[in-house]
């Protein structure tokens, strides 16, 4: 991505097809979200770098996303590591304009690209965050979930407080590896549940597992069934990871519960649509599967629908 460091703030020119006013949206769908806050048009992000904590401030003006650091100005390395997350995490390196081009000629996606224009899948960069945030979702609804993930962050994450507002970070995988499962289960996580995330939180802190090993495996097949070999991770969880994770966008999470919702919502059905029906729907969505099940995602936060 192109950026330009001013020193004690950066600016990071975003592709032609961004809405920060839709990232927003989506961001904001919850109000136990832990891991960020949003105030007057501002989103502010606790990044650790190595052993420090940046906040940064966001925002958009005149087609421009500032970066701010309302604490303390970070070093110029570690300005460079909170772009690239950042960018990573707004996902502003994906070229959508195929995407765009797909979703107009299909009947399921043109009115929902027309409606949501400029909404980036919203990434979680650090892999040990996106498998736990993915198995801590498994058949609970969201509200819950998003309070064990208040509960796990805020006994275990790092944080500070800035104008008697708390910001957390994700806690790692060493910490977690470090645990009991009881530990866990006093904040209401299921004993199965705490058993598959402190597993994978110690083989991560081997490093067995990492973002750049999945990286260099040849293709989706063998990366979903390298994610699927370990205890807690099904098809849906491998998916989910690899789409929001590890920027897959042939990532199809087919039989997600939110994905049967929001068909059945947005094409006004009168029941849930089957894996066959789903899969004639996804005919033409081929190579982009991630964004449309994301851009449907998104419908089931409007109002309007």
């Amino acid at each position: 991505m192109n950026w330009i460091d001013y020193g004690n703030y950066l600016e990071i020119n975003p592709p032609k097809e961004f809405s920060f006013e839709e990232c927003l949206i989506f961001l904001g769908r919850s109000d136990l979200e832990v891991l960020h806050q949003i105030s007057e048009g501002y989103l502010y992000k606790l990044i650790r770098v190595k052993e420090s904590l940046i906040l940064s401030k966001i925002s958009f003006r005149d087609q421009v996303i500032k970066v701010e650091y309302p604490i303390d100005v970070p070093s110029r390395l570690q300005r460079e590591k909170t772009a690239h997350y950042i960018c990573e995490w707004l996902d502003l390196g994906q070229d959508l304009e195929l995407f765009y081009q797909t979703a107009n000629q299909d009947r399921v996606l043109k009115d929902l690209v027309r409606n949501y224009y400029g909404l980036r899948l919203i990434c979680i960069p650090d892999l040990f965050e996106a498998l736990v945030w993915a198995i801590m979702g498994q058949q609970i609804n969201l509200t819950f979930a998003y309070t064990l993930k208040k509960r796990f962050v805020e006994q275990y994450g790092e944080g500070l407080v800035f104008e008697d507002k708390a910001f957390w970070t994700f806690p790692s995988c060493e910490k977690i590896a470090a645990i009991d499962i009881d530990d866990l289960k006093q904040l209401q996580f299921t004993g199965r549940k705490a058993e598959y995330i402190i597993n994978i939180a110690k083989i991560m802190a081997k490093g067995e597992l990492t973002k750049e090993l999945l990286l260099k495996q040849n293709g989706t097949q063998q990366v979903k069934k390298t994610l699927t070999s370990i205890r807690g991770i099904g098809p849906w969880t491998a998916d989910y990871v690899m789409m929001k994770c590890l920027h897959d966008t042939t990532a199809f999470p087919i039989a997600d519960v939110g994905l049967h919702n929001a068909l059945k919502k947005w094409l006004e059905l009168n029941r849930k649509p089957t894996i066959e029906e789903l899969t004639a729907y996804a005919a033409d969505w081929e190579g982009w599967q991630a964004y449309a099940v994301f851009y449907l995602w998104r419908s089931l936060y409007d109002k309007n629908v």
